[in-house]
Order: structure tokens, then sequence, then C-alpha cells
């Protein structure tokens, strides 16, 4: 059974939609799976936001027992598979705990396919590159050219976003919006799970 660890920021609004959904969508699959959720600045025991229990309830959904607790290294042990809302979640659980760099990855990046993953590591170690250059410039008191700057634009728009949109302090649409964002990624979640 694969354990998997969702992890945003206060576990009031993404890590636990994500948390439910993915449990009702793999029961309704008959993908055995558990699955828990925590924040990297989370208070524990707080409930889920009153949105994030609207959508469950819309979608015929509930987690009435959760409380929403701060990310740990018990917790970061027990998966086998952490996955983040966000690349600064993401990067928060890398620099914190050791080990777990191998298992952590962004919700939508884990999803994603690997022509698609390996174009986009092409596009980012060129944008490295070229800013570290760029920096080397600035430092000796060079100007970057027109053209050097056009092509950090050209690249950086090229670099799809990995992040879950944070619908905290947000209506209740952006709520749905934020649950359907993570029900698509959680389909092809599944989808793996199931090939293994």
């Amino acid at each position: 059974m694969t354990r998997i660890l969702f992890v945003c920021t206060g576990n009031t609004c993404r890590s636990p939609m994500a948390e439910s959904l993915l449990r009702h969508m793999a029961s309704q699959r008959g993908i055995a799976v558990e699955i828990r959720s925590a924040g990297v600045a989370a208070m524990d025991g707080m409930p889920m936001s009153r949105h994030a229990q609207t959508v469950l309830h819309e979608r015929n959904m509930t987690n009435e027992s959760f409380a929403s607790r701060s990310l740990e290294k018990g917790t970061v042990d027990w998966a086998d598979i952490i996955l983040t809302l966000t690349s600064s979640h993401k990067q928060h659980v890398i620099h914190q705990f050791e080990g777990a760099a191998d298992k952590v990855f962004t919700l939508k990046e884990y999803v994603e396919e690997n022509n698609t993953s390996n174009q986009n590591e092409q596009i980012h170690q060129e944008l490295h590159s070229l800013m570290a250059e760029l920096q080397l410039k600035l430092s000796m008191g060079e100007q970057p050219s027109e053209l050097e700057i056009a092509r950090v634009y050209q690249l950086q728009a090229r670099m799809p976003s990995l992040d879950i949109q944070d619908p905290y302090g947000g209506n209740l649409d952006q709520y749905r919006l934020t649950a359907d964002e993570i029900r698509t990624a959680l389909e092809r979640v599944l989808d793996k799970l199931d090939q293994k």
C-alpha cells in the first residue's frame, strides 16, 4: 500500500482538499492508499477552512474529523511519496528533512509526462546557466545585452507553473477552481499508481 503525504502552508485548504479528494477517488477506483496531509506553517488542531469543507460537501465528500497538522519528521519518514502544492513547499521539505529529496515532488510535477519534464528541465538549466552568466557580467561592471535580457524573459515565459493556486482568503468559486485543478492532477496520480 502506497503512503502519500500532501503538504501545503497551513494545512486548512489545499492539502486537506487533496487528502479528502484522493481518499474518495482511490476508494472509487479500488486503489489501496494511505493518505495524510500537513502544513509547513500549520498550527496543530485547526479545522479545515469553511470553503474547503463546502467544496467537499458539494462533491458528496466529508472529512469531519479533520484537524490540521504541522509537518514533522515522523510524518515525512512515514510517506512513500510527498506531494507538495507548490515549488516553495517542495524546497522547504527538501531543506528541512534530510533524505526526503528522492520522494518529494510538486503535485503537478509528479503527474507530468517524462517528455514534458525533460523539456522543462532543459529550459530550467538554460535559464540557470544564463542567469549565472549575467550575474558574473554584472559583478564585473558589464551590462547584459538586450538579446540576453530578452532570452531570460523568453525562457521564464516557457517555464510552466508547478504550483496549485492558493485559494486562502478567496471566495467559494476560487476554492472550487482550486479543487478542480487538484482533482485533475489526482486522476493522473491514480493512473500512475494503477500501473504499479
